[in-house]
This record gives C-alpha cells, sequence and structure tokens, in this order.
C-alpha cells in the first residue's frame, strides 16, 4: 500500500512538474521583470488656468522637444502599485470580530532614471517640481497645474501589452540627492518618488472618474443645452 502511495505522489509531481515546463515554454509563458514599457504624461503648468509659473511653458514645451519620451526610455526601474483596504473590526457580534472594510489607501512608488551627459531627465523632473510652486515668490501652485499621468505595461516575450495600470493625478513627490565620486565612474542615476491619488487597472477598469471641475462642466453645458432645447418650438423640435 506504501509502495502505491509512493508512486501516486510521485506521478502526481511529475504532471505538475511538464505543466509547469510546458506553461514556461509555451508563447504565453511567465510575466518577467524586464520585459515593460512606461509611459509618463506629465502636466502642462496652465490647466488650472494660472499663468504666473515661469516654468509652465518650458514643461508644455517638453512633450514636442521629446524630452518626455526620452525620459521614460530611461527608466531603470518602476513598480507596480499596491492597493491597501483600511478596516475597522466590528465587534458588535457574538463569536470572533469581523474586519469590515471601510476604504482603501495607496503607498508612493520609487523610481530610477539613468541620465544622459545633459542630464534633461533630471532637469524635466526639476520642472514638474517647480510647477506646484512659484521659485519667484514661493506661492503654492494650483493641484491641476502640477499632477500628470503614468501608464505602466507589463509585456509578454512577443512585446505585447497583457497587464497595465494607470497612475492617476501623479507628481514626483521627491527627487533623491545624487553622488559623484572620484572611484570608479558608473551611470549617473537619480531616484524618484510618485504621489498619486489612485491607479487604475487598464485590464478591467479602463474609465478613470472625472475630476470634480470637469464634471461640473459637463452639468453646466449639458444644462444650458437642455434649456436651450426646452425653448425651441414644438414644431421645431420634432425635426431633431
Amino acid at each position: 500500500m506504501a509502495f502505491q502511495l509512493a508512486s501516486i505522489l510521485e506521478t502526481t509531481a511529475f504532471q505538475f512538474l511538464d505543466e509547469v515546463l510546458a506553461e514556461f515554454n509555451s508563447k504565453d509563458g511567465f510575466a518577467k521583470t524586464n520585459r515593460w514599457e512606461i509611459i509618463i504624461t506629465p502636466p502642462t503648468g496652465n490647466r488650472g488656468g494660472s499663468t504666473g509659473n515661469i516654468f509652465a511653458p518650458i514643461m508644455g514645451a517638453n512633450t514636442g522637444e521629446g524630452v518626455t519620451q526620452k525620459t521614460a526610455l530611461m527608466c531603470e526601474a518602476f513598480s507596480f502599485p499596491g492597493r491597501n483596504l483600511t478596516t475597522t473590526p466590528d465587534s458588535n457580534l457574538y463569536g470572533p470580530e469581523r474586519e469590515m472594510v471601510n476604504g482603501y489607501t495607496f503607498g508612493d512608488i520609487s523610481s530610477t532614471f539613468r541620465l544622459s551627459s545633459d542630464m534633461k531627465e533630471k532637469q524635466f523632473f526639476d520642472t514638474w517640481q517647480r510647477l506646484a510652486y512659484n521659485p519667484q515668490d514661493f506661492s503654492i501652485g494650483y493641484y491641476y497645474d502640477y499632477v500628470g499621468e503614468i501608464r505602466l505595461y507589463q509585456l509578454d516575450e512577443q512585446d505585447r501589452r497583457r497587464y497595465g495600470i494607470k497612475l492617476l493625478e501623479c507628481f514626483p513627490k521627491t527627487i533623491d540627492q545624487m553622488t559623484v565620486t572620484q572611484g570608479a565612474g558608473d551611470l549617473q542615476r537619480v531616484n524618484v518618488t510618485w504621489a498619486y491619488r489612485y491607479w487604475l487597472s487598464l485590464a478591467d477598469e479602463p474609465n478613470a472618474p472625472k475630476p470634480l471641475e470637469d464634471r461640473l462642466a459637463e452639468i453646466a453645458i449639458n444644462t444650458i443645452s437642455k434649456n436651450i432645447f426646452n425653448n425651441i418650438p414644438s414644431v421645431v423640435r420634432k425635426l431633431f
């Protein structure tokens, strides 16, 4: 009996191993940490309507000059974000307590970027940060002037996008110090920590809620359109 049981366990183990190897050798295979793509969409610096920050025109020009795309290509490491459900204990019952979800939170994301000799990538992040405050009078900028968007995709062996996330209302919260040395030279890098409001999965929740100002604008437009339509004579309305 013991011998038969051992044979069954051995057969099951080999079947499982064959399935794992078949998956590894298939076209789909496993997700790999070095197969990914990042797309950075920075703010223009004037979405909120302010024009006083001298760095807004510089940030707006980055897209046309290709600095944004170059910075994304220089990204060495990024992280898919996590999500934490915040809970409170429900003790108003008999027996063990339940954990009841009352919200959710997100943590900051760390990233690393290689730097070219002209330090354009570092300047890109410096400019983005300075949209959050005016370096001339130190006033704080309008929120929508300095938040952007980042999309991160997991690629397969054929460079197809198989999974993706979108960071909403993100900005470079911290740009770390960079060390120089008299020792052996290495590639210069900068670490950037990103803050964001929330993230979405592009696989099953691609539509993000619109900012309040956009929703209010839509409501106003719809209200005006409705009032105009209601004031049209009924004979004419039949033609629509």
